[in-house]
Protein backbone atom coordinates (compact mmCIF):
# COMPACT_ATOMS: atom_id res chain seq x y z
CA UNK A 1 0.00 0.00 0.00
CA UNK A 2 1.13 3.38 -1.00
CA UNK A 3 0.82 6.04 1.92
CA UNK A 4 0.25 9.87 0.25
CA UNK A 5 2.26 12.10 2.62
CA UNK A 6 1.87 15.89 2.62
CA UNK A 7 4.34 17.54 4.08
CA UNK A 8 4.15 20.85 6.27
CA UNK A 9 7.84 23.11 6.23
CA UNK A 10 8.57 21.20 2.85
CA UNK A 11 11.31 24.19 2.47
CA UNK A 12 13.26 24.45 5.59
CA UNK A 13 16.07 22.12 6.72
CA UNK A 14 14.60 19.18 7.49
CA UNK A 15 11.36 19.17 5.51
CA UNK A 16 13.48 19.17 2.58
CA UNK A 17 14.96 15.78 3.91
CA UNK A 18 11.66 14.48 4.05
CA UNK A 19 11.08 15.29 0.61
CA UNK A 20 13.66 13.85 -0.44
CA UNK A 21 12.97 10.50 1.46
CA UNK A 22 9.82 10.47 0.52
CA UNK A 23 10.25 10.80 -2.96
CA UNK A 24 12.56 8.39 -3.26
CA UNK A 25 11.12 5.72 -1.71
CA UNK A 26 8.43 3.30 -2.99
CA UNK A 27 5.54 3.08 -0.51
CA UNK A 28 5.57 6.82 -0.47
CA UNK A 29 3.70 9.41 -2.43
CA UNK A 30 4.35 12.98 -1.96
CA UNK A 31 1.19 15.06 -2.78
CA UNK A 32 1.50 18.36 -1.41
CA UNK A 33 4.83 20.43 -0.15
CA UNK A 34 3.64 23.16 1.76
CA UNK A 35 5.15 26.68 2.43
CA UNK A 36 4.67 29.33 4.61
CA UNK A 37 2.45 31.11 1.97
CA UNK A 38 0.39 27.12 0.86
CA UNK A 39 -3.10 27.39 2.27
CA UNK A 40 -3.55 24.19 5.16
CA UNK A 41 -6.08 22.82 2.65
CA UNK A 42 -3.36 21.90 0.06
CA UNK A 43 -2.70 18.95 2.51
CA UNK A 44 -6.41 17.26 1.79
CA UNK A 45 -6.32 14.04 -0.05
CA UNK A 46 -2.70 12.52 1.92
CA UNK A 47 -2.82 9.74 4.40
CA UNK A 48 -0.43 11.57 6.92
CA UNK A 49 0.97 15.29 7.47
CA UNK A 50 4.53 15.55 8.23
CA UNK A 51 5.03 18.83 10.04
CA UNK A 52 8.50 20.52 9.82
CA UNK A 53 7.40 23.71 10.82
CA UNK A 54 7.69 26.13 13.55
CA UNK A 55 6.76 26.46 16.91
CA UNK A 56 4.73 29.04 16.87
CA UNK A 57 2.93 27.49 14.14
CA UNK A 58 2.97 23.91 14.32
CA UNK A 59 -0.10 23.42 16.62
CA UNK A 60 -2.97 25.35 14.59
CA UNK A 61 -0.97 23.43 11.44
CA UNK A 62 -1.27 19.81 13.31
CA UNK A 63 -4.71 20.51 14.63
CA UNK A 64 -6.02 21.15 10.66
CA UNK A 65 -4.55 18.12 9.63
CA UNK A 66 -6.27 16.24 12.70
CA UNK A 67 -10.04 18.37 12.30
CA UNK A 68 -9.44 16.56 8.72
CA UNK A 69 -8.52 13.56 9.07
CA UNK A 70 -5.01 12.96 8.36
CA UNK A 71 -2.73 11.21 10.66
CA UNK A 72 0.05 13.35 11.67
CA UNK A 73 4.18 12.91 12.00
CA UNK A 74 5.57 15.60 13.85
CA UNK A 75 8.78 16.76 13.67
CA UNK A 76 8.81 20.46 14.95
CA UNK A 77 10.76 20.95 18.03
CA UNK A 78 8.57 23.21 20.98
CA UNK A 79 6.34 20.18 22.19
CA UNK A 80 6.69 19.94 25.41
CA UNK A 81 4.46 17.67 28.10
CA UNK A 82 1.41 20.52 28.16
CA UNK A 83 1.26 20.82 24.61
CA UNK A 84 1.30 17.53 23.71
CA UNK A 85 -1.32 16.53 26.22
CA UNK A 86 -3.81 19.21 24.18
CA UNK A 87 -3.14 17.06 20.82
CA UNK A 88 -4.18 14.00 22.85
CA UNK A 89 -6.99 15.52 23.60
CA UNK A 90 -7.48 16.53 20.16
CA UNK A 91 -6.93 13.10 18.97
CA UNK A 92 -9.56 11.60 21.52
CA UNK A 93 -12.13 13.40 19.53
CA UNK A 94 -11.55 11.82 16.52
CA UNK A 95 -11.90 8.11 16.03
CA UNK A 96 -9.38 6.17 14.75
CA UNK A 97 -6.71 9.50 14.54
CA UNK A 98 -2.94 9.06 15.52
CA UNK A 99 0.25 11.20 15.77
CA UNK A 100 3.49 10.79 15.83
CA UNK A 101 5.82 13.35 17.98
CA UNK A 102 9.79 12.72 17.67
CA UNK A 103 11.56 15.61 19.65
CA UNK A 104 14.50 13.63 17.46
CA UNK A 105 14.72 11.46 14.62
CA UNK A 106 18.03 10.53 15.71
CA UNK A 107 19.19 7.08 17.10
CA UNK A 108 21.63 8.01 18.66
CA UNK A 109 19.58 11.11 20.00
CA UNK A 110 17.26 8.65 21.40
CA UNK A 111 19.67 6.00 23.02
CA UNK A 112 21.48 9.01 24.72
CA UNK A 113 18.02 10.30 26.39
CA UNK A 114 17.66 6.10 27.56
CA UNK A 115 21.12 6.28 28.99
CA UNK A 116 20.04 9.69 30.72
CA UNK A 117 17.16 8.38 32.12
CA UNK A 118 18.66 5.07 33.36
CA UNK A 119 21.70 7.21 35.29
CA UNK A 120 18.92 9.59 36.64
CA UNK A 121 18.07 7.14 39.27
CA UNK A 122 21.85 7.52 40.75
CA UNK A 123 22.52 10.79 41.21
CA UNK A 124 20.89 14.09 42.30
CA UNK A 125 22.67 16.61 41.03
CA UNK A 126 21.68 16.43 36.82
CA UNK A 127 21.61 19.28 34.46
CA UNK A 128 21.50 19.64 30.65
CA UNK A 129 22.94 21.62 27.87
CA UNK A 130 22.22 21.85 24.36
CA UNK A 131 23.87 23.66 21.78
CA UNK A 132 21.94 24.14 18.26
CA UNK A 133 22.99 26.67 15.30
CA UNK A 134 22.36 30.35 15.53
CA UNK A 135 19.20 29.83 13.30
CA UNK A 136 17.24 27.92 15.97
CA UNK A 137 14.46 29.66 17.16
CA UNK A 138 13.34 27.78 20.44
CA UNK A 139 15.03 27.05 23.46
CA UNK A 140 15.09 24.92 25.42
CA UNK A 141 15.10 22.00 22.44
CA UNK A 142 12.63 20.05 22.05
CA UNK A 143 15.04 17.20 22.84
CA UNK A 144 16.37 18.61 25.99
CA UNK A 145 12.75 19.08 27.59
CA UNK A 146 11.98 15.21 26.24
CA UNK A 147 15.36 14.65 28.17
CA UNK A 148 14.46 15.93 31.17
CA UNK A 149 10.73 14.98 31.25
CA UNK A 150 11.71 11.49 31.11
CA UNK A 151 14.24 12.43 33.85
CA UNK A 152 11.61 13.34 35.83
CA UNK A 153 9.31 10.16 35.39
CA UNK A 154 12.25 8.39 36.27
CA UNK A 155 13.06 9.94 39.08
CA UNK A 156 9.58 9.89 40.77
CA UNK A 157 10.00 7.94 43.67
CA UNK A 158 13.59 9.52 44.40
CA UNK A 159 12.01 12.75 43.93
CA UNK A 160 13.41 16.25 42.37
CA UNK A 161 17.40 16.94 41.01
CA UNK A 162 18.92 19.19 43.68
CA UNK A 163 18.67 22.88 41.71
CA UNK A 164 18.51 24.88 44.87
CA UNK A 165 19.10 28.52 42.61
CA UNK A 166 15.47 29.94 41.92
CA UNK A 167 17.05 33.27 42.21
CA UNK A 168 19.74 32.76 39.80
CA UNK A 169 18.51 33.43 36.37
CA UNK A 170 22.16 32.08 34.83
CA UNK A 171 21.98 28.49 36.35
CA UNK A 172 19.23 27.51 33.42
CA UNK A 173 15.54 27.06 32.77
CA UNK A 174 14.22 23.69 34.65
CA UNK A 175 11.97 21.39 33.30
CA UNK A 176 10.96 18.98 35.57
CA UNK A 177 13.32 20.18 38.31
CA UNK A 178 15.51 19.54 35.83
CA UNK A 179 18.20 22.87 34.79
CA UNK A 180 18.66 23.15 30.86
CA UNK A 181 21.69 25.99 29.63
CA UNK A 182 20.65 26.56 26.01
CA UNK A 183 23.63 28.04 23.47
CA UNK A 184 23.21 29.32 20.03
CA UNK A 185 26.30 29.45 18.11
CA UNK A 186 27.82 29.14 14.82
CA UNK A 187 29.80 25.97 13.82
CA UNK A 188 27.43 23.47 15.51
CA UNK A 189 24.70 21.57 14.18
CA UNK A 190 23.27 19.95 17.45
CA UNK A 191 24.65 18.50 20.26
CA UNK A 192 23.15 17.62 23.77
CA UNK A 193 25.26 16.68 27.11
CA UNK A 194 23.48 15.52 29.90
CA UNK A 195 26.01 16.21 33.22
CA UNK A 196 25.24 13.77 36.20
CA UNK A 197 27.04 15.17 39.41
CA UNK A 198 27.72 12.32 42.80
CA UNK A 199 29.87 12.04 45.22
CA UNK A 200 33.71 12.17 43.79
CA UNK A 201 32.55 11.90 40.60
CA UNK A 202 31.04 13.10 36.99
CA UNK A 203 29.20 11.26 34.46
CA UNK A 204 28.74 13.18 31.03
CA UNK A 205 26.17 11.65 28.37
CA UNK A 206 27.14 13.52 25.28
CA UNK A 207 25.72 13.21 21.64
CA UNK A 208 26.76 15.11 18.42
CA UNK A 209 25.01 15.47 15.17
CA UNK A 210 26.89 16.59 12.55
CA UNK A 211 25.15 15.80 9.31
CA UNK A 212 21.34 15.57 8.09
CA UNK A 213 21.53 12.01 7.19
CA UNK A 214 21.59 11.16 11.19
CA UNK A 215 18.01 11.86 10.81
CA UNK A 216 17.28 9.70 7.67
CA UNK A 217 16.64 6.76 9.42
CA UNK A 218 13.96 7.92 12.19
CA UNK A 219 12.24 10.43 9.42
CA UNK A 220 11.15 6.89 7.47
CA UNK A 221 10.54 4.96 10.37
CA UNK A 222 8.36 7.03 12.40
CA UNK A 223 6.43 8.45 8.98
CA UNK A 224 5.69 4.70 7.87
CA UNK A 225 4.74 4.05 11.73
CA UNK A 226 2.49 7.45 11.47
CA UNK A 227 -0.18 6.08 9.00
CA UNK A 228 -1.24 3.29 11.00
CA UNK A 229 -1.04 4.68 14.65
CA UNK A 230 -3.80 5.05 16.62
CA UNK A 231 -3.31 7.57 19.78
CA UNK A 232 -0.32 9.98 20.51
CA UNK A 233 2.96 8.59 20.35
CA UNK A 234 5.81 10.31 21.68
CA UNK A 235 9.28 9.46 21.33
CA UNK A 236 11.59 7.58 18.71
CA UNK A 237 12.15 5.14 21.33
CA UNK A 238 8.52 4.24 21.31
CA UNK A 239 9.35 2.35 17.92
CA UNK A 240 12.69 1.22 17.91
CA UNK A 241 13.93 -1.67 20.76
CA UNK A 242 16.82 -0.06 22.08
CA UNK A 243 17.58 -2.69 24.61
CA UNK A 244 16.73 -0.29 27.23
CA UNK A 245 13.86 0.46 29.81
CA UNK A 246 12.82 4.19 28.88
CA UNK A 247 10.35 4.85 31.81
CA UNK A 248 6.53 3.85 29.95
CA UNK A 249 4.77 6.64 31.97
CA UNK A 250 4.63 10.26 31.63
CA UNK A 251 6.10 12.54 34.56
CA UNK A 252 3.13 15.11 36.01
CA UNK A 253 2.90 17.44 33.19
CA UNK A 254 6.01 19.56 34.67
CA UNK A 255 5.64 23.46 33.44
CA UNK A 256 8.61 25.02 32.03
CA UNK A 257 9.63 27.99 34.28
CA UNK A 258 12.50 30.43 34.02
CA UNK A 259 14.85 30.66 37.07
Amino acid sequence: MTIRVAVAGATGKLGSVAVRLIEAADDLELVAALDSRSPLDAMLGADVLVDMTLPHVSPGIVAYAVDHGLNVLVGTSGWSADRILDLERRVAGHEGAGAVVIPNFSIGSALGTAFATVAARFFDSIEIVETHGPGKVDSPSGTAVRTAELIAAARLQRGPVDAPHTDQRARGQQVGSVPIHSLRMRGVAAQQQVIFGGAGETLTIRHDTIGQDAYEVGILLALRAAATTTGVVVGLDKLVDLGISVPDGEPPRPTVREV
